[in-house]
């Protein structure tokens, strides 16, 4: 679901995570999350006050877990997108280096060449063929043919070797400025060397600190999720489902309004630049860790999908296609322009997080958080899927 450049920013800013996963940027940590035990819900249950206020308080402690965890996925995310650019980075700087080593000994080589050339040509200025110095063989010939022809090699040779020089005059020359710039590409590759290990250290931390809060966040969500069936009467997938479903159409409905606002600004702009946005670049695919990424797996698991979001295998093909052309169904597509992520190319990333905490690795969370997010805005992946080609640049 790319956005143009102007709408990204907009949406990016305005949209509101949904009811279960609240907003991610004052995050409260999973340790200072109070749960509510079965004893407390088994109390509540006798009290219709007391079940709606226990409902809450389930629903509160969802919230804080899963934002502690989406929060702390985001930063891995982004964390590991560095990383990866960095090491990009280095992988260039280490090219260019290797480069520019090779021109330099290549001109120092064709340097040498063109001095021992010179050297072998003033050589040949005071000798002929037979040994004997030439200067001494045009003072003593008698002959004026010979004189002339002895004279014409002299200044064929004296122009030859002057341009031989020139030519290693030249080559020296290169060869010095490409050893100062093969130098400073170096210095500049081993720093980058030392900031790629940097970034990639930081980003293994982040996924560590990340992972721990999705499986505090997932054990305790399994517990919420059974305690609300318990006091609701429902099941705890049902909940699931049910909590899924709400937050991905609050999502939308906050895309919707920012959507509209960033429509009415890009039109102001072209209005006065004359110039529509440019198209959002291709995807990129960081080295997240522990991502699964399986692209046959996830579309086998989103069409098994189908029927519980009231689909037949008609509506697979849309489906297919419009999360090819988003991401190729790979779960780390990032987005570097926007920052949309994985499957779905949800923007920002961290929407995902309404479908569960593990949406940074899992494919199949992000496969539910798409199928969710396609029942609200567009009532069928095939509606999706038109609406994706009728807009230029494409988003859905």
């Amino acid at each position: 679901m790319r956005r143009s450049p102007g709408r990204r920013v907009l949406v990016a800013a305005v949209v509101v995570v949904g009811a279960l996963v609240g907003p991610l940027v004052t995050a409260v940590p999973a340790g200072a999350t109070e749960y509510p035990s079965w004893q407390d819900v088994q109390h509540a249950k006798g009290n219709e006050t007391a079940k709606r206020t226990e409902v809450q308080r389930v629903k509160a402690a969802l919230r804080s877990a899963q934002a502690d965890a989406a929060a702390k996925s985001q930063v891995a995310l982004d964390a590991s997108a560095v990383a990866t650019q960095a090491e990009a980075d280095l992988q260039a700087a280490a090219r260019t280096a290797t480069s520019l080593q090779a021109q330099a000994d290549a001109a120092r080589a064709t340097a040498d060449r063109a001095r021992t050339r010179a050297g072998q040509l003033a050589a040949s200025l005071y000798r002929d063929g037979t040994g004997d110095q030439m200067t001494t063989r045009i003072a003593t010939t008698k002959d004026p043919n010979q004189l002339l022809y002895q004279l014409g090699a002299i200044d064929q040779l004296t122009t030859t070797w002057s341009g031989v020089m020139d030519d290693a005059s030249v080559a020296a020359g290169t060869a010095s400025s490409l050893g100062d710039q093969a130098r400073r590409a170096e210095a500049e590759r081993a720093s980058l060397a030392a900031a790629a290990e940097t970034k990639a250290a930081a980003a293994k931390a982040a996924e560590d600190r990340a992972d721990q809060a999705v499986a505090s966040t997932q054990s305790h969500s399994t517990q919420l999720y059974a305690q609300l069936a318990s006091l609701q009467d429902s099941t705890a997938e049902t909940e699931r489902r049910y909590a899924v479903g709400r937050a991905v159409a609050a999502q939308a409905a906050a895309q919707a309004a920012a959507a509209e606002a960033a429509a009415q600004a890009a039109a102001a702009a072209q209005t006065s630049a004359g110039t529509p946005d440019a198209a959002a670049p291709g995807n990129a695919y960081p080295s997240t860790g522990g991502v699964t990424v399986d692209p046959a797996a996830a579309q086998a698991y989103a069409r098994s999908a189908l029927p519980s979001y009231g689909w037949g295998d008609d509506q697979f093909g849309c489906l297919v296609s419009l999360w090819t052309q988003e991401s190729g169904w790979r779960a780390n597509a990032l987005n570097a322009s926007s920052g949309a992520y994985g499957i779905p190319q949800a923007l920002p990333a961290s929407k995902l997080a309404a479908a569960g905490a593990d949406w940074r690795t899992n494919q199949d969370t992000q496969v539910n958080w798409g199928l969710a997010y396609i029942k609200s805005s567009y009532g069928t992946p095939c509606g999706a899927w038109n609406h994706e080609m009728s807009v230029n640049p494409h988003w859905y």
